[in-house]
């Protein structure tokens, strides 16, 4: 079982991670002037993309940062920033063990049974709420 502190840190960092989401999202996306890309969307998931490649580097080949600082970026403020980052820090594990297999498996897989999930609630909640 997880420590109530521990599930703090991440419930805080959570906390940030969601805020600051829709704060940069926004202002990309209004930034950009699009009223139909999602650029901020696409931003938070790349800006993500590099803050947990960054972190997880350090870590692995420095041993930096502790225990409470990893859960709050990573696990917290990362997974509500993004949880794409964590989708593409376990992908490039997966090709780093040589493993193309599922890495291409694991891509595919997310991005197009997840797309074929949000079309299939769609249908499920107009089907329950007509």
């Amino acid at each position: 079982m997880e420590s109530i502190v521990r599930l703090g840190i991440i419930g805080a960092g959570g906390f940030v991670g969601a805020v600051l989401r829709y704060l940069v999202s926004g202002w990309v996306q209004y930034r950009s002037g699009s009223l139909i890309f999602p650029f901020g969307t696409m931003s938070v998931n790349m800006i993500g993309c590099l803050v947990i490649g960054f972190m997880t580097y350090l870590v692995e080949s420095r041993s930096m940062f502790s225990p409470e600082l990893r859960s709050f970026v990573l696990i917290g403020l990362l997974g509500a920033f993004t949880t794409f980052s964590t989708f593409g820090n376990e992908t490039l594990g997966l090709i780093r063990d040589n493993r193309i297999d599922l890495a291409v498996m694991n891509g595919g897989f997310q991005v197009f049974v997840g797309v074929g999930m949000v079309w299939l609630g769609r249908i499920l909640a107009a089907n329950i709420w007509r």
